[in-house]
């Protein structure tokens, strides 16, 4: 029996191969590379030293999803599939819609056909808006201030509906904060198409010089330096969490949502000078304007994953650094092109 991977060869999914992996697992991966590169999936090969099946297949496409479920015994899904970039779906938010929830719609009627009730959800702290009480627990009032977000919402309400419909599955909502860093072997990590939207690849590239200084959106925040804090938590230590929220659905029935952070709030000039220490390197910048929607302070309260799942983050700021760091230092263009090898 084997753990099927949408979206398995992305930033957060490609880490969490290796995982299962090296956890033992037996694994199927099934991506469409509109915004990953299946050279990622090699690279978890040559790290786990195993193999896996990969299908380039697009959620849309209902009978080669059907395909997949048709020529495998899974077991269980782990869903990252889909569209990510908050300021990409505000400009596009038709594909948006159709992409993150016509495609697990599709996953979800596939799964009940095959008899296959247990499924890990990626799902995202965008889902409680922009004023949520800090620390933010699962229990707080949710409301996504942009289409990315509604997506994971919609999906969310779509699971729980599922669940009350069939209570015979298991399901797992995983709310991420912001994940940074990547495998320490630096073979795998964030490897964005165009300018990064994310802070942490923004950095390396800036300290790369492929860039010539950091934007820093707004030094007026009500925080200790007046930079927006977030929760950053290193995709390793995400990626662990997948592992045991997998143990919980094969485990039994039910659902729950779960926050995936460290609980600590660290700011923009922090992350930097935390860069800058580690790797001995100095990143310009410049302060900007406030971007809109753009929040001062969100971090989690991660003690329901830790009470109910086992999982706690345990990667500090400076392993997310230095890994980072690693990372760009050993592909300074990412992943280099190769053809899809689905097997």
């Amino acid at each position: 029996m084997s753990i099927l991977v949408t979206g398995g060869a992305g930033y957060i999914g490609s880490h969490t191969c290796v995982e299962l992996l090296n956890a033992g697992y037996d694994i199927i991966v099934l991506d469409n590379f509109s915004n990953s590169n299946p050279e990622s999936l090699q690279r978890v090969r040559q790290i786990t030293n195993k193999s896996f099946k990969i299908y380039d297949v697009d959620l849309l496409e209902r009978e080669k999803v059907e395909m997949v479920f048709e020529e495998n015994h899974v077991e269980a899904v782990l869903h990252f599939a889909g569209l990510k970039a908050v300021g990409e779906s505000v400009s596009i938010p038709i594909d948006y819609y159709q992409n993150n929830i016509t495609g697990t719609l599709v996953l979800l009627e596939m799964m009940a056909r095959h008899k296959v009730k247990k499924i890990v959800f990626s799902s995202s702290a965008t889902v409680y808006g922009a004023n949520a009480s800090v620390p933010i627990i699962e229990d707080s009032p949710l409301g996504a201030t942009n289409p990315y977000g509604s997506t994971k919402l919609i999906i969310e309400q779509l699971l729980n509906d599922v669940y009350l419909s069939d209570r015979s599955w298991g399901i797992v909502i995983l709310r991420y904060f912001n994940p940074i860093g990547a495998h320490i072997s630096g073979e795998i990590g964030e490897d964005p198409k165009g300018k990064p939207n994310n802070l942490m690849p923004y950095i390396t590239q800036v300290a790369a010089g492929k860039h010539p200084r950091l934007n820093i959106y707004g030094k007026d925040y009500p925080t200790h330096d007046g930079t927006g804090v977030r929760d950053y938590i290193h995709v390793v230590d995400l990626a662990t969490g997948h592992i045991k929220a997998l143990e919980k659905v094969l485990s039994g029935k039910g659902i729950g949502a779960y926050n995936l952070g460290t609980g600590t709030g660290i700011s923009v000039l922090d992350l930097v000078h935390a860069f800058e220490q580690v790797t001995g390197l100095n990143i310009q910048y410049q302060i900007l304007d406030r971007r809109p929607g753009d929040s001062a302070t969100c971090f989690a309260d991660p003690k329901k994953a830790r009470e109910e799942l086992g999982w706690e983050a345990i990667k500090g700021i400076e392993d997310m650094c230095r890994d980072a760091w690693r990372w760009q230092s050993k592909n300074p263009n990412g992943y280099k092109k190769v053809d899809i090898v689905s097997i």
